[in-house]
């Protein structure tokens, strides 16, 4: 794990996020912020890959960078840049920096049902995963149903959805010429318009 940032103070429970922030947007920063009513911290983590997707749009740079200025002014908030794509690999890069703290992924309900239900080549790959961490599951398009053997390791985050609010809607509406400057930031716009506009 490269850290960008470093939260502020030293979590003893830290809520991950990760993404790819192709861009970030204010549904990003309110999941955030709504995880903080749990957690210590929130690390944004951008993984040098994913497994079920290929990024497209910006670069690297450009979403460390437009992270970092959605951030400012966020001690509680911090950014990591992981090796790992899955949620079990970057669990282990962060419990090798902070080997006390209690992790929590953040993740919305879709992206809860694609890692539970992931191939990860053994049978009860995932409830072991969920011995490193637990799960925060906010409302996407429809609440996650917890299975009961989860329930201890999977809560519910209290968050108001905004399943009108995603990357890939900015940079559909950036492409179409529609309006799209209050998904993200105000503080990134220029950035955005600028990674994202044609020519």
């Amino acid at each position: 794990m490269e850290l960008i940032s470093q939260p502020w103070p030293e979590p003893q429970r830290l809520a991950i996020l990760p993404g790819s922030f192709n861009p970030p947007t204010r549904a990003h920063m309110e999941l955030a912020r709504a995880a903080l009513s749990i957690a210590d911290a929130v690390l944004f983590v951008l993984p040098r890959r994913f497994p079920h997707k290929e990024y497209e749009g910006a670069t690297l740079e450009q979403r460390v960078e437009m992270l970092r200025i959605s951030l400012a002014g966020e001690p509680r908030f911090a950014i990591g840049v992981s090796d790992g794509g899955l949620f079990i690999e970057i669990a282990r890069e962060c419990r090798a920096l902070w080997p006390q703290a209690e992790l929590d992924f953040v993740c919305g309900r879709d992206a809860a049902e694609r890692i539970a239900g992931w191939n990860y080549g053994e049978s009860e790959a995932f409830p072991r995963h969920l011995e490193e961490f637990g799960l925060l599951v906010a409302p996407r398009a429809g609440e996650f149903c917890i299975p009961s053997a989860l329930v201890s390791r999977v809560r519910p985050l209290p968050f108001a959805p905004h399943d009108d609010i995603s990357s890939t809607e900015v940079r559909r509406r950036v492409a179409a010429g529609d309006e799209w400057m209050d998904l993200v930031p105000e503080s990134i716009q220029e950035l955005v318009a600028s990674a994202y506009s044609a020519g």
